[in-house]
């Protein structure tokens, strides 16, 4: 955290207004208009930084890996600083309990030795291993670990993380389901609904018992579904059931991104990347486990030989942002709140906002408009500058 007192020049990305932002121990002291001798508009914008709820890992380390240790843990983090993400939720995927254990247990030691790294990681995310066991809906989850709900195992990882793990997601079926979201609800923990195959009935048993949340709406699905009832349409309709979205270009088409932010409204949708531990790494093709995958050019990771049959993502959410707002003719503030003030508000964090007394974690950008990518030149966290500069 900077001590001494420093000032930055940009135009909001709410309003575009031209301020000056004096940053004092690693908060917003206050915010002024500012009166340039010239034009603005080769000013930065200024955001509050991006919190993504689901990020696997980063340039080949994964958070599932059941030979992590506390400074992966870190160089895996370290990074996000130049996509503008100053908190995100380590993502463990479904594993053994060994993995997942020793996942967690290097994700509590790394925070517990930096201050940053804590202030980086607010919780986790534990997605499986309670998940459907069909193709389609599994993803890219591997089948031999996946397994029933258990809330033991849970405690049990709950212990392994320092208390940690603040989101959950599992499949609506679930066998021991509707108990372990009661349960864990109760312990404060979010409960979302992703990788199922629930027929519409038990998606509202699921909601009923507790569950808050639809984890990437319209992915890890099967590839054929009836028109209707079906389990998309059920979470969609469902009022109680906020949406996480990947919004990268490849996942959802521009039409669906559309439907879903206007069905559930861009103040309960969430952004999110959900980048795979091989995000980072250049195109080639990589061996994961027994499957072999491809990181295309365009940032695609697809099954090596089969472009079309996605394994996930390489990009980050400072392109979903970006491909947001082109799709679903978002403003920036709507974007960019989706992608930080909202998983902020659903997992019950602080929020990052523009105003004296938040948090100096910001982002300083250029951007042209719709179909075109976000040119981000600084990222300051907890009022210390982590990525570019601030000369303008």
């Amino acid at each position: 955290m900077s001590c001494t007192p420093f000032t930055i020049k940009a135009r909001r990305y709410d309003t575009g207004e031209p301020v000056t932002i004096e940053i004092v121990e690693g908060h917003i002291e206050r915010i002024v208009p500012a009166w340039p001798d010239t034009s603005a508009d080769r000013w930065p914008l200024v955001a509050p930084a991006f919190f993504d709820l689901q990020i696997n890992g980063h340039g080949g380390t994964w958070f599932s890996n059941d030979s992590l240790t506390a400074d992966d843990v870190i160089g895996a983090l370290e990074p996000h600083f130049a996509f503008g993400i100053t908190r995100l939720c380590p993502t463990l995927i479904t594993a053994s309990f060994e993995a997942l254990a020793a996942g967690f247990s290097a994700i509590d030691e790394a925070c517990r030795r930096h201050d940053w790294v804590q202030a980086m990681v607010p919780g986790c995310h534990l997605e499986g291993p309670f998940i459907s066991a069909e193709d389609g809906p599994r993803g890219a989850h591997p089948l031999e670990h996946v397994r029933a709900a258990d809330y033991d195992e849970f405690c049990r990882l709950q212990e392994a993380s320092g208390g940690r793990i603040r989101l959950v997601t599992l499949a609506a079926e679930a066998q021991g389901g509707l108990d372990f979201i009661r349960q864990v609800t109760r312990d404060g923990v979010v409960v979302a609904i992703g990788h199922t195959a629930a027929e519409p009935q038990q998606i509202t048993a699921a909601v009923d018992a507790g569950a808050r949340l639809s984890t990437h709406l319209g992915n890890g699905a099967h590839g054929t579904i009836r028109r209707h009832p079906n389990y998309i349409w059920e979470q969609l309709a469902e009022p109680r059931l906020w949406a996480s979205i990947i919004t990268d270009g490849h996942h959802l088409p521009e039409s669906v991104i559309r439907a879903v932010i206007k069905t559930k409204s861009a103040s309960r949708t969430i952004i999110t990347c959900d980048a795979a531990g091989l995000a980072g790494c250049p195109p080639g093709i990589y061996e994961e486990g027994s499957m072999k995958v491809e990181i295309l050019e365009d940032g695609r990771i697809v099954i090596a030989g089969q472009d079309q049959l996605l394994a996930g993502s390489s990009l980050q959410t400072d392109t979903c942002v970006a491909h947001a707002i082109s799709a679903a003719g978002l403003s920036r503030q709507q974007a960019f709140d989706m992608a930080g003030l909202n998983p902020a508000r659903l997992l019950g964090f602080e929020t990052i906002e523009l105003k004296p007394g938040s948090r100096a974690d910001l982002v300083l950008f250029h951007h042209r408009g719709p179909a075109h990518p976000l040119d981000i030149t600084a990222t300051l966290f907890q009022g210390e500058l982590k990525y570019g500069s601030l000369a303008h």
